[in-house]
């Protein structure tokens, strides 16, 4: 995650598996957890072109050179959103989604990283862009 605020990169694969990833996982979900959710599913893997896709404060920024990868760019709000409900749903449904302890509590002290760079970003009036390599 990048901004003029700040950046981060999360090593955690449990942070892709079941972050990134929990809108694939099946939980039984409202509507506002899916939209909030959905934004990060959208997260594009650096090493694919990814499609335009775009929902509520975000976006799909596709690749535009070689040399350029696919980004998400959202509002600080919107991925903060969406960070505190992955959180909130991965420590509800922990047991059914196979989260282990150690992985919850790594879980949970990426999301307080990133949500770092989002309190810079959003007190700076910046958007964040978002990727992921596989």
């Amino acid at each position: 995650m990048g901004s003029p605020a700040g950046t981060y990169n999360v090593g955690s694969l449990a942070f892709y598996r079941y972050v990134v990833r929990l809108a694939d996982m099946g939980l039984p979900l409202d509507a506002s957890e899916r939209d909030a959710i959905e934004l990060l599913a959208a997260i594009p893997n650096a090493m694919v072109d990814e499609e335009e896709l775009a929902g509520r404060g975000w976006r799909v920024v596709p690749a535009s050179s070689y040399e350029d990868w696919p980004v998400l760019e959202a509002t600080p709000q919107r991925l903060r959103t969406a960070l505190q409900t992955a959180r909130r749903l991965l420590w509800q449904h922990a047991a059914p989604a196979g989260v282990t302890a150690r992985e919850i509590v790594n879980i949970d002290e990426e999301i307080e990283q990133v949500l770092a760079i989002l309190q810079r970003a959003e007190a700076a009036g910046f958007s964040v862009n978002v990727s992921y390599v596989q």
